[in-house]
């Protein structure tokens, strides 16, 4: 395969080149997880029963059973008939036939359809790429190969992928189609194999690189996603892609730390202000409850001094009356006023006190208590991204609709588990490879969920957790809940402390349809 190994310059210490690895720079578990859509791209000629290696590239995996590489890793198999395409993942025990669906030279592209099998699929970065920005080329060159010594039965199975470091040089791109230039070392082998950022995302499909004469700097240049994108468009073929920036989590710690501290400095400025204001409003209280209470006070002994005085009359009158005989208009006289000496009395005794002014100043407490109820969970909710909180990679921020009920049931369909004052649920869907564990905090409606991208044997030993079948549908029944505590402890013996990614999601009342299974 010459023309293959023509593209690419072999590097003289591809050894010395794995030294600037620098996990400190990227998430390694996600150059990791990124590696697993690698694929090795084998061109084998069969003549009768013999087989013979003919060269090989590298390939990304953009569906399940579709990959893309090189136009000049395949096109040898475009000329020869008797050459075969395997397709051969970085791990697992399976290698597979593919055939070319789709081919364009003009930009180094060509598209494979594999016969059977599924591959973990990698997701493109469709966001503008930086000067200098830190980058990973993934694949299989071919003199580690030729080092290792392996054998053609070796070259067709399951192999772990090389890793290379480096940087993205400069805007400048090839004349023929729209490249990234950058200074991760590449070889033969690495035709095909894709350039990831930090967080594991595809910014380009490593096509060729610099000639040097051993004392210049070697340049790579990959495919960008702008021709990337054309390619599976015309090709009728979707992909995963984001724009979402990377960080790494201890930036997402960092920030959500900060935001945390933020948001409590304005709790407490909120809760000040409302204890003043609250302060304010019950002495506003107690000020108008005192001059009511003064004023009715003095209202009352105006009224029975007013109402004294006519008893008085009264009563003189009644006397006077009595005194000329008049006795009937002297009874109606004195018991009029005794009445009026009675309601003064009254008006006296029952004036207002001075401690009532407590008892009328309750209700701006009470209305105080009204104001701090907890998020009103139940029901229909809109969970909008929190993209300041979360670290995602390779999933779409996208919102989410949940409808909870009591007990903890999302959708009618996913059951969360009551952990102290949270539900939680950990969740290893029947296809793709990831492991989620989500936590839902019903008095902020504030929704966590935390996603791990294993390698399959870690995927396979999450998916026999569940060897008596998904945990599917909404119960109480206490064996269910124990099986949903079983799995969560099981599930975190198996993966590591840190996830792939965390999304955050702020729960709001609202009705939104939801496209995807509850997190």
């Amino acid at each position: 395969m010459v023309a293959l190994f023509r593209r690419l310059r072999p590097i003289a210490a591809l050894v010395a080149s794995l030294v600037l690895l620098s996990p400190a720079r990227a998430e390694q578990q996600d150059i990791t997880a990124a590696a697993r859509s690698v694929v090795r791209v084998a061109l084998v000629a069969t003549n009768g029963a013999d087989a013979y290696f003919v060269g090989h590239g590298s390939g990304i995996a953009i569906a399940p059973d579709k990959v893309l590489t090189n136009a000049h890793v395949v096109e040898l198999a475009r000329e020869e008939k008797d050459l075969v395409i395997g397709v051969i993942p970085s791990e697992g025990k399976k290698s597979y036939g593919g055939r070319i669906i789709a081919y364009s030279p003009g930009n180094d592209l060509a598209l494979i359809q594999l016969e059977e099998g599924s591959l973990p699929v990698a997701t493109f970065y469709a966001g503008a790429v930086d000067d200098g920005q830190h980058v990973t080329a993934i694949g299989y060159p071919g003199t580690v190969d030729r080092a290792q010594g392996l054998s053609l039965k070796q070259l067709v199975e399951p192999l772990g992928t090389v890793k290379t470091s480096g940087s993205i040089s400069s805007g400048r791109s090839s004349q023929s189609f729209d490249t990234i230039l950058h200074t991760a070392p590449l070889a033969a082998g690495n035709s095909g194999g894709p350039l990831v950022d930090d967080c594991g995302r595809v910014l380009g499909v490593n096509s060729f690189g610099s000639i040097s004469d051993g004392n210049d700097a070697e340049f790579g240049f990959a495919v960008s996603w702008r021709e990337v994108a054309s390619f599976l468009r015309q090709a009728g073929v979707s992909s995963l892609h984001t724009v979402v920036a990377c960080r790494t989590m201890a930036e997402a710690d960092a920030a959500e730390a900060s935001i945390t501290q933020r948001e409590s400095q304005l709790t407490e400025q909120n809760d000040r202000a409302a204890a003043d204001k609250r302060e304010q409003a019950l002495q506003q209280a107690r000020d108008t409850a005192e001059r009511d209470v003064i004023s009715g006070r003095e209202n009352a002994m105006a009224g029975a001094a007013v109402l004294l005085a006519l008893a008085v009359l009264g009563l003189g009158a009644g006397g006077l009356f009595y005194s000329q005989g008049r006795e009937k208009r002297a009874t109606w006289f004195i018991a009029g006023g005794g009445i009026l000496l009675m309601g003064a009395l009254g008006l006296f005794v029952f004036k207002p006190s001075f401690a009532s002014i407590d008892e009328r100043v309750k209700l701006p407490e009470d209305q105080s208590v009204v104001s701090n109820k907890a998020f009103a969970w139940a029901g229909d909710n809109i969970c909008r991204i929190d993209l300041n909180r979360s670290r995602l990679t390779v999933s779409q921020p996208n919102d989410v609709g949940l409808n909870w009920a009591e007990g903890g049931c999302v959708n009618g369909d996913t059951q969360y588990q009551a952990t102290g004052t949270t539900w939680q649920r950990a969740h290893v869907p029947d296809e793709g490879n990831y492991v989620s564990r989500s936590e839902f905090d019903p008095a902020t409606g504030l929704l966590r969920v935390q996603r791990w991208l294993p390698d399959g044997d870690t995927m396979d030993k999450a998916r026999a957790l569940l060897k008596d079948g998904p945990i599917k549908g909404c119960s109480s029944d206490s064996t269910m809940l124990t099986r949903f505590a079983t799995l969560q402890s099981d599930l975190a013996a198996l993966l590591p402390p840190q996830p792939n990614e965390r999304l955050v999601y702020h729960c709001q009342k609202g009705r939104l349809a939801p496209a995807d299974p509850a997190p």
